[in-house]
């Protein structure tokens, strides 16, 4: 039995998912429900008895203490956090709730289950911390990638607190024992990514006709890791992780996100093109950037492939034609998310952001 926290999101239920389709082992999946965790996610899950759904914040320390003491986790894996940098910009609160404090009570309830195990199950415990690049900070474009020991230097509310996440899980493991392990991830991508993110963003907006929002130039630089390789190397680093360790997994894809946006665009052209027969390329509109936003990130990738023999199986060509695909095959799921606070977050955060006199260039 492990126990999955934030398991309806977006890399949390493709794990959940890719878990019960490797293993028997069953998983206790607990979930606030905001609105990025979507149970439709989940769907095929329904009848299955290993997965064991619980509605509840991680924050709550007890509830945490009782889920752990009434199912006896082997590992705990923690992807639940708030986790879009322009929601942290209007609104940081959430995120320090959720992504420190919520990571304090988790460690906190695990520390107290942890110290009552017997050795043999202390040894064989894992507390595996879900990560992020950005907690870097940003590199210019000659720089080399991150590394594992490469200097914090968070640039958003939302990186500040994943940095903050970060240190407690190491300070956990060096002064309580508790066996951690942390991964930094690179930008996911793949099924079951919610709507207010780059590439489904695009997705949905081209087939409904609307503007494709490109953030100042468009030239900012991201390394995007197929959502299905993170969760191999996920399971790899559960497996055979040293605890103490932190493992940089990244896709060894560095694409400017307006390069990314004509690559989506072109395989829709094919894939479906638009019933006036032109390139939806042509609905690329240039918004203003939003403040802070960091230029480039790019993951070392080599200790995890060294160490554990860990590498992505996707290029971006092959994982990005997988989830244009899903997506067009998956309208339905698109279309249930697109309501209430999903719309309303779309409309605050882009209708003070008025186009810039590049605004009909299609490049």
């Amino acid at each position: 039995m492990i126990l999955v926290t934030g398991g309806a999101g977006f890399i949390g239920s493709n794990f959940v998912l890719d878990w019960l389709a490797q293993s028997d082992e069953p998983v206790v999946n607990v979930d606030k429900l905001t609105y990025a965790g979507n149970l439709n996610n989940l769907a095929s899950l329904r009848d299955d008895t290993r997965h064991i759904f619980v509605h509840a914040d991680i924050c709550d320390s007890e509830k945490m203490q009782e889920l752990l003491s009434t199912y006896k986790p082997t590992a705990i894996v923690h992807f639940a956090a708030e986790s879009h940098v322009d929601r942290s910009i209007h609104g940081p609160v959430e995120f320090v709730r959720t992504n420190i404090n919520g990571t304090f009570s988790l460690l906190e309830a695990a520390r107290t289950y942890w110290s009552q195990l017997a050795d043999a199950e202390k040894e064989k415990f894992r507390f595996l911390h879900v990560s992020t690049d950005e907690v870097y900070g940003t590199l210019g474009p000659d720089d080399a990638p991150f590394s594992e020991t490469t200097s914090y230097a968070p640039n958003s509310p939302y990186s500040a607190s994943k940095a903050a996440s970060d240190h407690l899980v190491r300070s956990y493991h060096h002064t309580y024992g508790l066996p951690t392990l942390t991964t930094n991830c690179s930008n996911n991508y793949g099924p079951y990514h919610f709507p207010e993110k780059l590439i489904p963003l695009i997705i949905a907006n081209a087939l409904a006709g609307k503007p494709l929002p490109i953030y100042g130039d468009g030239q900012q630089i991201r390394d995007w890791l197929y959502v299905g390789d993170h969760c191999t190397a996920i399971r790899r680093v559960l497996q055979a992780g040293k605890p103490g360790e932190t493992y940089n997994i990244g896709g060894w894809n560095e694409k400017a996100n307006l390069d990314v946006v004509h690559t989506l665009c072109d395989m829709l052209d094919a894939l479906q093109p638009n019933a006036a027969g032109s390139s939806y390329r042509k609905q690329i509109t240039y918004v203003t950037d939003r403040p802070g936003h960091d230029r480039r990130y790019a993951i070392d990738a080599r200790k995890i492939e060294r160490e554990l023999g860990w590498k992505p199986a996707e290029t971006f060509d092959s994982g990005i034609r997988k989830t244009v695909q899903w997506y067009l095959d998956n309208q339905a799921w698109v279309r249930d998310v697109q309501s209430g606070d999903y719309m309303k977050w779309l409309d605050k955060n882009y209708k003070q952001r008025k186009s810039s006199s590049d605004a009909q260039e299609t490049a």
